[in-house]
């Protein structure tokens, strides 16, 4: 399986990345394990997580996905094995990207995540009232430590980006070398029209979140009456309409000439796109897994793809 760099930062990952929002809330512990090592076992090797996952969950608290990746490394001593990849900025109880909340935010993560290092560092989200010169020199005192190899950026605009850039460019300071927004076949106006090309000249790998849509782009939401059969209902009705049934439609096309599941193919789709290093995707069973897995053996066609393209345009986007 060929690996794809992530920026310039000489870390490189195979082209799917396991999203660890599940662990200790969808999907036990006992479960949590089970997955890791086949997503392992398979020549796997990115691992996303944050320390926000999954404090919305009742009677969780935040950094409960860190503990469980925590204890898969204790149990397994397979660090070196993975490039473990978490977030700051996002949680109540640390938000934001000033230095002193960087610094602190990061020593948690590093004792839940039973490690010395994190591979891929992430401010989780922008943070207009923290000057960017401040937040940079942080992870470049992570990095000049040895606590953190590479740092990434989720949720900026390409301005905020391209400033923060600039800043560690100017200061010789590590810059960002990843990008983590949302980007999905119905969800492509934001990144295509904005930082996509810049990724692209600038040597950013992104690995988008959300590459199945919450579960809409696997099929299994096409009428009202399947939106009530899920918790994620609410979250999809939005691309039930008929953009969101015309990509449906043609990823039927798709799947049925590659014998693959629709899952497999959004996911294929975004392998083929400029700057992607790996979409992430989250499973809480052995068979969603072995599905997702399945979308690195996809190869589309040009015709594949135009018929992915003309289906998901983004001037037909709500």
């Amino acid at each position: 399986m060929q690996h794809r760099p992530l920026g310039r930062s000489g870390l490189s990952i195979a082209p799917l990345m396991f999203g660890g929002n599940v662990f200790g809330w969808t999907a036990d512990l006992r479960t949590s394990h089970l997955l890791l090592d086949r997503f392992v076992g398979a020549g796997f090797n990115a691992i996303d997580t944050a320390d926000v996952y999954s404090a919305w969950v009742p009677n969780n608290t935040g950094g409960d996905s860190e503990k469980v990746i925590g204890a898969w490394l204790s149990a397994r001593g397979r660090r070196d094995d993975v490039v473990i990849a978490t977030k700051v900025g996002m949680w109540p109880k640390q938000p934001g990207l000033t230095k002193a909340n960087i610094i602190a935010a990061c020593e948690g993560s590093l004792q839940r995540l039973r490690t010395d290092y994190i591979d891929l560092y992430q401010s989780h989200q922008d943070d207009a009232a923290t000057p960017q010169d401040e937040t940079m020199e942080a992870f470049a005192s992570l990095v000049k430590a040895g606590k953190v190899r590479a740092i990434g950026a989720s949720n900026f605009t390409v301005d905020r980006l391209a400033s923060a850039q600039q800043i560690a460019a100017d200061a010789g300071l590590p810059r960002y070398d990843t990008l983590q927004p949302e980007y999905n076949l119905v969800a492509r106006v934001e990144f295509e029209a904005g930082p996509q090309q810049w990724c692209v000249d600038n040597g950013v790998s992104v690995i988008p979140y959300f590459g199945l849509a919450s579960g809409f782009l696997t099929g299994k939401y096409r009428t009202e009456a399947d939106l009530k059969k899920s918790q994620r209902g609410a979250r999809v009705q939005k691309y039930l309409n008929t953009r969101g049934l015309q990509v449906l439609g043609a990823l039927d096309t798709v799947a049925t000439r590659h014998g693959a599941t629709l899952g497999q193919i959004a996911l294929a789709w975004l392998m083929t796109r400029p700057a992607i290093a790996a979409p992430i995707a989250s499973a809480t069973s052995e068979a969603q897994l072995d599905d997702l897995l399945g979308a690195v053996n996809v190869h589309l066609s040009p015709e594949d793809e135009w018929d992915l393209d003309r289906a998901s345009a983004i001037d037909a986007e709500p």
